[in-house]
């Protein structure tokens, strides 16, 4: 009489069915992967714009002064003078020469001519500079005003004045978290028993914000 018994493996070692190597299985499996590799950056990305959209969303919860400007007074060269009054447009030439003698905060937005005064503006999320040019004397009124915390991190939600650095981060950004939404969703079908709850749940949160939008939105 044969009195061995069979050893089975260890339960790490069984395998369990995922589907059988199907399309399907596989589909799930691949989702599961790239939803974690998505969640690294994303789930920084929305904790970030979720808390700057709180922000720009009640701006009363932080008392907010603007900051002093710093004003000063600088002459620009002859020469230079010379070349911005030749040019058609003279503010780039003004605006080159005004920042080689003082730090501007912002990047160079637009130039106005009133009478004998160019008027320059520079913005950005840190900052704005305004700089009055009289052609005649060559002096240069400069006013430069930093941006409080609040403010930088509201217009960095906005994406305004922000430069072609961070409009790729917004871009990349809300791709990221749309496919991570779009495989977030797909792997609700992996999970049957969840399944018809999940989708009672998408289809009541469309028809709330439909109902909000047309009955609510002045």
């Amino acid at each position: 009489m044969d009195t061995r018994t069979e050893v089975k493996p260890p339960r790490a070692a069984q395998k369990r069915p995922n589907g059988g190597g199907s399309l399907k299985g596989e589909v799930f499996r691949q989702s599961r992967i790239w939803h974690g590799y998505l969640s690294a950056f994303a789930f920084i990305a929305l904790i970030f714009f979720s808390v700057t959209g709180l922000l720009l969303n009640h701006p009363a919860w932080f008392g907010k002064e603007d900051a002093p400007s710093q004003d000063r007074v600088v002459t620009i060269a002859p020469a230079d003078l010379a070349r911005a009054k030749a040019a058609g447009d003279p503010g780039p030439l003004l605006a080159k020469a005004v920042g080689a003698q003082v730090d501007l905060i912002g990047g160079y937005k637009s130039a106005e001519t009133v009478d004998d005064d160019v008027l320059l503006s520079f913005e950005s999320v840190k900052g704005r500079s305004d700089v009055t040019v009289n052609l005649k004397t060559g002096a240069a009124e400069v006013s430069v005003q930093r941006s409080d915390a609040v403010t930088v991190l509201n217009e960095l939600h906005r994406g305004k004045n922000s430069g072609k650095a961070w409009s790729v981060i917004i871009d990349a950004t809300a791709i990221l978290v749309f496919l991570l939404s779009l495989i977030g969703y797909v792997l609700f079908f992996s999970l049957r028993f969840r399944l018809r709850t999940s989708l009672i749940l998408t289809g009541v949160s469309l028809g709330a914000l439909v109902t909000v939008f047309i009955f609510l939105i002045p």
